[in-house]
């Protein structure tokens, strides 16, 4: 008679990690995309202020640095289109 070996239930707790991790991202990402170009300004200073602290675990630095990216780059996004708005107004009264 052979012996039964207890059977081990394996857990899958990096992917539902990464999934609510995704989740999370995603979702900040798509109130970063409504910001004003001031509240993405602010929001980018804080973050960066935060960085600058030396009680970060290696993940939080890593997700506040893109939080910041993602801050940084909406700003860009609304200063381009006040750029572009400038241009055509320009043509226009011309």
């Amino acid at each position: 008679m052979t012996e039964a070996k207890p059977q081990t239930k394996r857990k899958k707790p990096a992917s539902k990690a990464k999934a609510a991790a995704s989740s999370e991202t995603e979702q900040w990402q798509k109130e970063i995309e409504g910001l004003s170009y001031q509240e993405a300004n602010t929001a980018l200073e804080l973050t960066l202020a935060k960085l600058q602290s030396a009680e970060l675990e290696v993940e939080e630095m890593a997700g506040l640095y893109r939080r910041a990216e993602a801050y940084a780059a909406r700003c860009q996004v609304v200063l381009e289109q006040v750029a572009q708005e400038v241009v055509e107004w320009e043509a226009l009264s011309t």
